[in-house]
């Protein structure tokens, strides 16, 4: 495995993502905030939770990195219609299960059953993330989609 290659294009992956959301949610294309949703995990500071949110997400996003990396020279090759296969499964489990289940471990996110209480103030994702509006999946597909574009097109195999 190229590891250079992985956190390099990983780290620009993950950045690009990132930006491309936040760029959606600021056009009001989706109300969702990875960075934001991370960063209410370790802290219910707003202004802390989008910043420790972002660098938690840049660090998630380089480590997923190494996953598509071994796909990558398992197969011995990487693509950019690779990339984009990986990056629309990665997408579906995001959407479908990942997100679904957050709040079960998200310490100040409401659920679907139990609704928001004092302590927990985010509204819960819920399937295809469609709680935070419907263009949401969309937008979350596009920024996978463009991860593994990425990825498949700039990683350089071992060897």
């Amino acid at each position: 495995m190229n590891v250079p290659s992985t956190l390099l294009w990983g780290f620009v992956a993950t950045l690009v993502m990132s930006l491309a959301m936040s760029g959606s949610q600021g056009l009001g294309l989706s109300r969702m905030s990875l960075p934001f949703i991370l960063g209410t995990l370790v802290t219910p500071s707003i202004p802390r939770a989008r910043i420790f949110g972002l660098g938690v997400h840049l660090v998630i996003g380089t480590a997923f990195a190494f996953l598509y990396a071994a796909i990558f020279e398992s197969l011995g090759v990487a693509t950019w219609w690779l990339g984009l296969i990986l990056g629309l499964g990665h997408g579906l489990v995001m959407l479908m299960l990942i997100l679904p289940l957050l709040p079960g471990l998200h310490p100040r996110m409401a659920s679907e059953t139990t609704g928001p209480a004092p302590t927990r103030n985010l509204e819960p994702p819920g399937f295809l993330a469609l709680n935070y509006g419907r263009r949401t999946p969309l937008v979350g597909m596009l920024g996978h989609l463009l991860y593994g574009l990425i990825l498949g097109s700039f990683y350089q195999l071992a060897g």
